[in-house]
């Protein structure tokens, strides 16, 4: 988890920053913790909100992903498709993010991953005040025109039969 926190300062008067009553900046009357899974959901909606990334994950953890959005309790609606292809690294003041990416036919792969790195990137500082030191985007698929999708499968097929 990454913690952030304000160290007490000297004021002017040679007192410290946060002593006395109305005197304290509130930046430093306690730290911030930012929780692993708070920077893998961030790096999973940027990720996905690039023009070209079709779904995110390997193939193995879409197919299980996709069988546990369909169990009801499966923890399908929990948050897990967000994250799913996300591998995140959080220190104090840095973060490293693993991206697994699948992206549609016809698109350049190497632009779609540098919009990925920098819409990622830019998502997770500006919203964590974290340092990303390095998005590493693996590009696992291409999502063919023709290809049936189990995602599109479910959402055309009625639940109940």
């Amino acid at each position: 988890m990454a913690e952030t926190a304000q160290q007490n300062r000297s004021g002017p008067s040679g007192g410290r920053l946060g002593e006395g009553r109305g005197a304290s900046d509130p930046r430093v009357r306690g730290k911030t913790t930012i929780a692993d899974g708070v920077v893998a959901k961030i790096a999973g909606m940027a990720a996905r909100e690039v023009d070209g990334v079709h779904a995110m994950g390997a193939g193995m953890s879409r197919t299980i992903g996709a069988m546990r959005d369909r169990v009801p309790g499966g923890g399908g609606g929990g948050g897990s498709s967000v994250t799913r292809g996300v591998k995140v690294e959080v220190g104090e003041t840095q973060a490293a993010i693993d991206l697994d990416i699948v992206v549609e036919y016809g698109v350049s792969i190497t632009d779609v991953a540098s919009d990925v790195r920098e819409n990622v990137i830019g998502s997770i500082e500006r919203m964590t005040g974290l340092e990303v030191v390095e998005v590493n985007v693996t590009v696992d698929d291409v999502k063919l025109p023709d290809d049936s999708d189990e995602e599109e499968q479910s959402e055309q097929r009625p639940r109940l039969q």
